[in-house]
């Protein structure tokens, strides 16, 4: 038995007791927190909801780390709250799994809210059950939608919607003057979706979409490269694209082998690829270079620094198959979305937590075992409501989805990115988001710094190139009438065909005035013995036989249905060519007027000297100035004398004026025929019963 000596340690012993005694008080102590913690914890209102990813994708690993470090996070900063969310995960690896993973959380775990689909291609699913059960599904990944919104709308987004991503897009191009651009996106609902939000800002903007290519996800190499070949016969040269980064990926390294990934090409990248940017190896960054990209931005701050560092910390912790090394925006909103969602409970549970109702009521549309929430409307309004500065910024819900923010427009050049400028919806293209600008809304690239484009070089591409393979093919007709304007003549050693006259010469001419140089080559149409030919034949035959065809071909309505036509370069119409008539003869002054009209002219004033005659004999008889010799040409001399007193009975006054009024309508008609006659080319359309109507061969006239 050993005997401790505390007379010879006394510091010794009384060291020990000190520990002793601090050990007691320190499991006191915990016991003490572990109580409270429990008490209040029973105290605490648990509203379950309801998650949905795929864990083992990276993207699905990232996004349920970020959302149990912001449970984590949220309650450790305000563990007073009378609320707390517990989140309800399931694994699904396709949309079946899906489809049943929330049907099932809504039976058996009776969750008040899902957060979900990570694929856009569940989104149609969760949105009809989440608006006939009144829950609300909030969605990190889904940037477009085919729902028109409404108030009472349970899906939402806290990611901004595509339409805010395309007009800063379309502001991009028209910056760089481009006038059309191809779009290359996946062939998926969503894809459909973005084409149709892209066309709509193209439009706004006035660039056309030339052409857009849909490539399915199953695509295999050769397929993508057929396709990718396809655009090197096109004259576009600016394409946007749009599609998983997987696939994203495997399309930009085929482009670089088939020569698109050089200079005068242009390729711009929506957030779909540009959000994952950090996780690409170094092949696929080699041939994405010079590529330009625009993602939302990612304000720097404090708490982001932080979080990005205890995020890194639990990734190495907690390495899973499917988990990534990289945080991207897709985590953020996550993360957001958790902190949107216990502040929302919050604000519209009460203090008295007895109060909280939790019954429903079955539907019978779903399931028996489904039933409506009750507490799903009021959490609507409280999200519709909240407002705060989350990781990926300021977080406002306008019409179900996130406030648009600010557009990072960035260059893949060597081994990273290099932020060039940014978009706002207010402002447009801006070089800084600190800078103080204008109000109006700026689409001019000159704010951007310098951009390194594919091939390194530093001079921006036009946007459009004339195809490098063979050659222009020009279809002239062969014709023996009308040679002044096309007239084809052919080598009889090469049998190469050459054409000639007004038409080519303008052809010809407009060559010139371009900025590049076109090889062209010429093909007649018709061998000159087919008499049934037609010029619409020979329209018909593009773009078979021919690029474009020059000659006298008319302008008609029907054949504008088929093919495009320049600007008329020369009077377009059908005329009609008859033979002149005789020469002019010296009685030409009695033609304006029929010889029976003249006659009634004559008889008009001899009469009407009569009547004046009589009238003024009267007056003669009263006593008055007797009658003058010159009253029988008072109707003619009145017309050239108007200011003598001719007359000078009332009535014969009276009489007098109603011959001027007859004799000025007979001047003015005189004259008018009398121009005509002189100035006006006398046709002659007096046909026999044995006429002919010729017409140029081939043409429509026929």
């Amino acid at each position: 038995m050993i005997m401790l000596n505390n007379s010879r340690h006394p510091r010794s012993f009384a060291i020990h007791i000190l520990i002793y005694f601090f050990i007691v008080y320190c499991c006191c102590s915990a016991a003490k927190d572990v109580r409270n913690g429990t008490s209040e914890e029973s105290r605490s209102l648990v509203v379950p909801i309801g998650v949905v990813l795929d864990l083992n994708s990276p993207l699905g690993s990232m996004a349920d780390l970020c959302m149990e470090m912001a449970v984590s996070d949220f309650y450790a900063a305000h563990p007073n709250y009378t609320t707390r969310l517990e989140l309800h995960t399931k694994n699904v690896q396709n949309v079946l799994d899906a489809n049943f993973a929330v049907q099932g959380l809504l039976e058996q775990e009776e969750v008040h809210g899902i957060i979900g689909p990570q694929r856009s291609t569940e989104d149609a699913f969760f949105s009809e059950l989440g608006q006939k059960l009144h829950v609300p599904i909030i969605s990190f990944t889904s940037t477009s939608s085919n729902l028109p919104y409404k108030e009472d709308q349970y899906f939402i987004r806290t990611t901004p919607d595509d339409a805010v991503q395309t007009r800063a897009l379309a502001t991009t191009c028209r910056g760089f003057g481009w006038p059309e651009v191809a779009v290359l996106y996946e062939d998926t609902d969503s894809g459909n979706r973005f084409l149709s939000s892209i066309n709509k800002a193209f439009e706004e903007f006035e660039i056309r979409l030339a052409y857009m290519i849909a490539i399915p996800n199953s695509s295999k190499d050769s397929h993508i490269m057929k396709e990718l070949n396809k655009l090197t016969t096109k004259q576009t040269r600016v394409f946007v694209v749009h599609m998983k980064p997987s696939l994203g990926y495997r399309l930009f390294n085929l482009a670089k082998r088939a020569g698109l990934m050089s200079e005068g090409y242009a390729w711009l990248i929506t957030n779909s690829i540009s959000i994952f940017m950090d996780g690409i190896d170094s092949r696929t960054r080699d041939s994405m270079e010079g590529v330009l990209g625009i993602r939302p931005y990612m304000p720097p701050s404090k708490d982001l620094k932080s979080f990005q560092e205890r995020w890194t910390r639990n990734v190495i912790l907690n390495n899973t198959a499917g988990s990534t090394r990289e945080l991207n925006m897709y985590g953020l909103w996550a993360y957001d979305a958790i902190t949107a969602l216990a502040i929302a409970l919050e604000k519209i549970v009460p203090v008295n937590l007895t109060s909280f109702d939790t019954n429903t009521t079955r539907n019978g549309t779903y399931d028996k075992s489904l039933r409506i929430s009750t507490f799903g409307p009021q959490l609507l309004k409280g999200l519709s409501s909240t407002k705060f500065r989350g990781l990926s910024g300021e977080f406002e819900l306008v019409d179900g989805k996130l406030r648009p923010t600010a557009f990072e427009i960035f260059n893949v050049f060597g081994t990273g990115e290099r932020t060039v400028g940014f978009w706002t919806a207010e402002r447009g293209i801006v070089r800084d988001l600190s800078s103080a600008g204008g109000t109006n809304y700026s689409t001019s690239v000159k704010e951007l710094k310098n951009v390194i484009w594919p091939g390194d070089s530093v001079t921006k591409p036009k946007g459009w190139d004339i195809p490098t393979s063979g050659h222009l093919r020009v279809g002239v007709p062969w014709k023996h009438g009308y040679t002044e304007f096309v007239q084809v003549i052919i080598d009889p050693i090469t049998k190469r065909t050459n054409a000639t006259g007004f038409s080519i010469d303008i052809f010809l001419a407009t060559l010139e005035v371009l900025p590049f140089h076109i090889n062209y080559e010429f093909f007649h149409y018709n061998d000159s013995r087919n008499i049934n030919w037609s010029y619409d034949d020979m329209l018909h035959e593009i773009p078979q036989k021919f690029d474009m065809v020059v000659g006298d071909t008319t302008i008609w309505a029907p054949r504008a249905k088929y093919v495009e036509f320049s600007l008329p370069y020369s009077e377009a119409g059908a005329v009609l060519v008859v033979k002149n008539k005789k020469p002019l003869d010296i009685w030409i002054f009695i033609k304006p007027l029929r010889w029976d009209l003249w006659l009634a002219i004559v008889i008009a004033c001899i009469l009407m000297g009569i009547v004046l005659l009589i009238l003024e004999h009267r007056m003669g008889s009263n006593g008055t100035d007797p009658m003058k010799p010159h009253i029988y040409w008072s109707p003619v001399a009145v017309l050239a004398f108007p200011e003598r007193n001719m007359v000078l009975n009332k009535w014969s006054f009276s009489v007098l004026v109603v011959w001027l009024f007859m004799a000025f309508i007979l001047m003015q008609s005189y004259t008018a025929n009398l121009s005509a006659i002189l100035t006006v080319d006398q046709l002659k359309f007096a046909f026999s019963d044995n006429y002919y109507v010729g017409y140029q061969e081939g043409s429509f006239m026929k």
